[in-house]
């Protein structure tokens, strides 16, 4: 048939229809209204407000724009294989997802040489993303309603990348290993790549150290809260340690996402000023800012980390070996070694200062300055742990 032929059937259809439709009678009355039918199905809308309202979503959103998880520097480095697990959301889901171990194997292509398990894929390392709310929560949008909120998206005991897996961190309220599985320290390596021994820090104290070169960023980065909330990772010289009772009786989130007060607290993870996690049944009463509770350990922390970095600085023989922060007048853990990049004006070995050596240190020393970036980078000034972490500092302080 031609398309001629078509259109011209195609348009007597239509014609034909109209003519139909127009001979058609009057309508007649309405008739009765039928039953009922039965209830359907919550419709999405219905559904999605359950949590998108301003008691529930909303608010934890307006937490969360307070939270450095949120308002931080955390993703930019995301796109790096190595620091996505921890800054980028795609990199955290890789890694749990995975099952990723924190071991440290031989690299296949370069003889000697070792290669961090702890890190993502090419793939992944291309997408990095800030943390946001399916970071931690693993099932949001899948039922829509309130019981999307958990599970979390790991509560599993966190082997430590620091010490290649050797070493977990495992607290009794297992949401607290959540937050450890970032909020942990990095590894010192070796020029092999492998981690270092530190085991020989405290067994063969007084030798020089040789287990790795030394720079200004040498350490364990900035992750301390797991280590030091969980009594585990840090060179433990000597003996006594033991754990507070918030190791086994509170998760991260007791504190930190308690009762908000002002900007902290609740999905802000803040606890600046907030007391509110503290003043509950079975924990403290009336804990406070000027409680001597909380005024007596942190002057105690404070007071023995100022006396290591003290003992530390006193290596350089007159001049500083931590350099101390011009922000807030306070020694971060860094070491003062000249990089043109990062530290260009700092003293060891800095090429317009004479180039000066940095000092040897020994065994001890060198772990007596891991110590000292663990509590400083805590941040908690003992709140997280006081008895491990005073013990940590005591035994530090006694090991040269």
């Amino acid at each position: 048939m031609s398309m001629k032929r078509i259109v011209k059937l195609f348009s007597l259809l239509i014609v034909t229809g109209m003519v139909m439709v127009s001979c058609e009678g009057p309508m007649g009355p309405q008739g009765p209204q039928g039953s009922q039918g039965t209830k359907g199905e919550p419709g999405a809308t219905v559904a999605c407000t359950e949590c998108h309202n301003q008691d529930v979503v909303e608010t934890k959103a307006r937490e969360y724009e307070h939270a450095l998880h949120f308002s931080g520097t955390a993703f930019e480095e995301g796109s790096r294989a190595g620091c996505a697990p921890c800054h980028s959301d795609q990199g955290f889901r890789f890694v749990v997802d995975n099952n990723t171990p924190a071991t440290f194997v031989p690299d296949p292509a370069n003889a000697g040489k070792y290669l961090n398990n702890y890190s993502v894929d090419a793939l992944t390392a291309s997408l990095p993303g800030p943390i946001s709310c399916f970071t931690c929560h693993s099932s949001l949008h899948t039922t829509y309603n309130g019981e999307d909120f958990s599970p979390l998206t790991t509560v599993a005991e966190v082997p430590m990348t620091m010490w290649g897996g050797t070493k977990t961190i495992n607290f009794a309220k297992s949401n607290g290993n959540l937050c450890a599985k970032c909020h942990q320290p990095r590894p010192v390596t070796a020029s092999s790549g492998n981690v270092i021994d530190y085991a020989l820090l405290v067994s063969d104290p007084n030798t020089k150290y040789t287990l790795s070169s030394i720079s200004y960023r040498t350490g364990i980065h900035y992750g301390a809260q797991g280590a030091i909330a969980g009594g585990v990772g840090g060179i433990q010289f000597g003996s006594g340690y033991a754990n507070s009772s918030h190791t086994a009786n509170l998760s991260c989130g007791s504190c930190h996402m308690a009762e908000p007060r002002t900007l902290s607290g609740g999905h802000s993870f803040s606890v600046a000023d907030l007391y509110t996690g503290c003043n509950i049944g079975g924990c403290h009463t009336n804990m406070s800012a000027t409680s001597p509770t909380f005024t007596n350990a942190v002057d105690d922390i404070t007071g023995l980390l100022s006396d290591l970095a003290t003992k530390i600085n006193e290596i350089g023989n007159g001049h500083d070996i931590l350099q101390k922060d011009p922000t807030d007048d306070q020694y971060h853990g860094y070491l003062d070694i000249y990089d043109a990049g990062s530290n260009p004006t700092g003293y060891w070995k800095n090429p317009d200062q004479g180039n000066v050596s940095f000092p040897p240190v020994t065994n001890a020393q060198f772990g007596a300055i891991i110590n000292y970036q663990l509590v400083f980078r805590d941040g908690s000034t003992g709140v997280h742990n006081y008895l491990y972490t005073k013990k940590l500092l005591e035994n530090t302080l006694a090991a040269w």
